[in-house]
């Protein structure tokens, strides 16, 4: 396969939703979504801490973007600009086969069908168009919520990575056929 290119920025649209750019005005909400300690519960990373280091990770991604080693999506209402939540395909391997997905929603829009509707749309791209033969996602063990959305769209576990006898992740694959 050739090498992946994600200039033009591809922008999906769902009923309701546009998965579109990350920019520098999204700083407040990655601020708010980075630093909630609900949504980073089940997250291996470091709650953001400030306005500056939102931005500094809004221009990572989108260097990682021009450099087509990874597509990070905002996710919006069609009819509200602001962002509720992001998707992502990363860590696409070097023939471009597989990658994985991660997602994250403000709690008060989970529950809403919300991050179903664009997983949808990003697994339909990473199939379709980037020609990805397998989505994989690690989750942790008492995410249901995420663990259940992986579910509805046939995701089948394919690895628990265990730390003295207890799953540390669950691994989920897709694999496109």
């Amino acid at each position: 396969m050739d090498k992946i290119n994600f200039t033009p920025f591809p922008s999906l649209t769902t009923e309701r939703l546009i998965l579109r750019r990350l920019s520098v005005e999204d700083e407040n909400e990655i601020y708010a979504i980075r630093s909630d300690e609900r949504v980073n519960k089940y997250l291996d990373r470091q709650s953001c801490t400030s306005l500056d280091e939102a931005l500094k990770f809004i221009n990572k991604i989108n260097a990682g973007i021009l450099n087509n080693e990874s597509i990070y999506w905002a996710v919006s209402f069609k009819d509200k600009k602001k962002l509720i939540g992001t998707i992502c395909l990363w860590n696409i391997s070097d023939d471009c086969s597989k990658a994985d997905i991660g997602f994250e929603l403000f709690p008060e829009y989970q529950g809403k069908g919300i991050m179903q509707e664009a997983a949808k749309a990003v697994i339909e791209y990473g199939f379709n168009i980037m020609g990805l033969k397998r989505i994989e996602g690690e989750v942790a063990p008492g995410n249901t919520k995420s663990i259940n959305l992986m579910r509805k769209f046939n995701f089948k576990l394919k690895d628990n990575n265990m730390n003295e006898g207890v799953p540390k992740v669950v691994i989920y694959e897709l694999i496109n056929l």
